[in-house]
């Protein structure tokens, strides 16, 4: 077999190689992807039970009640459109608060409520973290 034979033939093996790698990493992930919904997606469609999904949307404001036992939250997910009870037990994150975005990993209730086991919060394009926001205050007022 003439060199070039060998460099076309080892060229194809390793693309098909890739491309099964590639096939089998996806096959793998679609049992095991969390796809996101909005409350609005969730009344328009059947309810993913027993699926990891997101939810994601605004928390109403209003709606954020804490439990007697200090770490369970239930708060209601909004879209603008539609609307879905959330409950969450553990440590919030930092951001978290009415009128702000989250999205909750989690499942779907047969009721329609949601139950998640993490929160994801979002924050605005122009939060800053605090030990940021205090050294440009400090920066500013030793120019002036």
């Amino acid at each position: 077999m003439k060199a070039k034979h060998q460099r076309l033939t080892l060229a194809l093996l390793a693309v098909a190689a890739i491309v099964g790698a590639g096939l089998l990493a996806l096959s793998a992930l679609k049992d095991r992807a969390a796809f996101f919904y909005a409350p609005s997606d969730v009344t328009a469609q059947t309810l993913p039970l027993g699926k990891a999904v997101r939810l994601g949307g605004m928390v109403e404001a209003g709606s954020l009640k804490r439990a007697a036992d200090g770490v369970t939250i239930h708060f209601v997910v909004t879209d603008g459109r539609a609307t879905t009870p959330v409950t969450f037990t553990g440590i919030a994150p930092d951001l978290f608060k009415e009128k702000s975005g989250v999205v909750a990993e989690g499942e779907f209730r047969p009721d329609g409520s949601f139950v998640a086991t993490n929160l994801l919060a979002k924050h605005d394009e122009k939060y800053m973290p605090p030990e940021i926001a205090g050294k440009m205050h400090e920066t500013k007022t030793l120019a002036q």
